[in-house]
């Protein structure tokens, strides 16, 4: 099925009646898109619009409001898994393709900085559940994110939002994951293996 063509309007029903504190307010129009990835600097990858623009969730567990023209909350999730990571350079990790580490330690952190800018954004979808903007497909997979403690939450939207709110219809677990360019959950599962075993 086409992206464009898959219908939220059933899930969304699904989530609603979870009763979990989450309501729906009217999807966004292509002006509310526009100016939200303007705002933000990305581009919301072809599922994910599809479902903001069907419906907008609102409530519990805590969802981004992308009809705002500048949200501080969206502005403080979307620096979060840097901050995360500097974090946890500041207490001893660090990746070979980094290089060398400099010894001091703002010029370390000024180093990672710049590795991070590069790969795709990632996207708050709720609390530190994220998605990446990139590659601009639908199915790119659902991370959870705490520190440089990285994993799969849900291997597309879809699969996210019915682990996230306990609902049926979960397909079964895709043999492999879409890899995404640096934020590859069992890449970060391996590094933080290591750094527990040392």
């Amino acid at each position: 099925m086409n992206e464009n063509e898959h219908d939220w309007s059933e899930l969304i029903k699904l989530m609603e009646g979870a009763n979990r504190g989450l309501f729906f307010d009217e999807g966004l129009s292509d002006a509310e898109v526009h100016r939200a990835e303007e705002n933000y600097g990305f581009e919301f990858p072809p599922d994910l619009r599809a479902f903001l623009q069907t419906a907008l969730p609102v409530g519990s567990p805590p969802f981004p409001d992308w009809r705002l023209a500048d949200d501080p909350y969206i502005r403080e999730a979307l620096s979060l898994p840097l901050h995360g990571i500097l974090f946890d350079v500041e207490h001893g990790l660090w990746l070979p393709e980094w290089g060398e580490r400099p010894k001091v330690m703002e010029e370390a952190k000024a180093l990672v900085e710049e590795h991070v800018k590069k790969p795709p954004r990632l996207i708050p979808i709720s609390g530190h559940r994220m998605m990446p903007d990139r590659p601009h497909l639908t199915g790119n997979p659902i991370l959870s994110i705490h520190q440089t403690d990285i994993v799969y939450y849900g291997f597309d939207l879809d699969d996210y939002f019915r682990h996230e709110f306990g609902l049926l219809g979960r397909k079964p677990w895709p043999p492999e994951i879409r890899s995404i360019e640096f934020w590859d959950a069992d890449l970060w599962q391996e590094v933080r293996w290591k750094e527990d075993e040392e």
